[in-house]
């Protein structure tokens, strides 16, 4: 079993990404109980299968495991909503942030995540940070499936 530790931010849509690694991930939920959530992600041409737990604070309990390819696609194929976005790699050392850009129903939408070995590391925050909404559900990719950004967001 693995502890994830992580921090969400929103941030600003002027920030720079140009030059930066990405992958493009789709990925889709087979379960959104906040209790135990199983996603199937294919990210460029590897696909994995992730169990969550029920956060508590900035932790929860995530199993994750490679699968082939084609097994994921049939499994996406199960899923009724999908998150599609592109995946930027940010390294402020000693962290590495993931700025994640979505697209289609959560276009507008730009979260970076940081993952922690503990939870009450100090991180610094890049420039470009505007809020941060760790633990706040609507956030979740889970409930992004479920609940659009675009469908609630007053952004155009």
């Amino acid at each position: 079993m693995a502890k994830e530790i992580e921090r969400k931010f929103i941030i600003s849509k002027d920030i720079p990404l140009e030059g930066l690694p990405f992958s493009s991930i789709e990925q889709g939920y087979l379960s959104t109980d906040p209790n135990k959530t199983v996603r199937v992600r294919i990210k460029d041409t590897t696909a994995f299968l992730t169990i969550k737990g029920r956060t508590e604070g900035i932790t929860r309990d995530e199993f994750e495991y490679t699968i082939p390819i084609d097994d994921a696609k049939q499994l996406l194929k199960m899923t009724s909503n999908k998150i599609n976005k592109k995946r930027y790699y940010y390294h402020n050392p000693p962290h590495l942030w993931e700025i994640d850009i979505f697209e289609d129903e959560n276009r507008g939408l730009y979260l970076a995540e940081v993952e922690l070995n503990e939870s009450t590391e100090e991180v610094i925050l890049p420039q470009w940070i505007i809020k941060e909404v760790s633990g706040e559900d609507k956030y979740y990719n889970s409930q992004l499936c479920i609940s659009p950004f675009t469908s609630w967001s007053n952004e155009p």
